[in-house]
């Protein structure tokens, strides 16, 4: 997350405003979810795990999504074309 110039403060506002665009359930050892949400104009992801027995959130990981994996909305990964 540091790494990718992506701050503590633009995933706590993507984790309280963001937009759920995937659901994990069978991820182990807690479910998780991917969010989209934004840093000022640069879309975001963030993965967030939840453990709902102590109702505890872990950031898995945030990244700026490849535009080249994404669509133009950066909600649905592309699909390959395999011809």
């Amino acid at each position: 997350m540091f790494q990718r110039g992506i701050t503590r403060l633009e995933v706590t506002k993507i984790i309280a405003a963001g937009v759920i665009i995937a659901s994990y359930p069978d991820d182990q050892p807690h479910p998780s979810f991917l969010l989209l949400g934004f840093a000022g104009v640069t879309p975001v992801h963030v993965v967030v795990a939840q453990n709902h027995q102590d109702h505890d959130c872990v950031v898995v990981t945030a990244y700026i999504p490849d535009n080249a994996l994404w669509d133009d909305d950066f909600k649905k990964r592309r699909r390959s074309c395999n011809v």
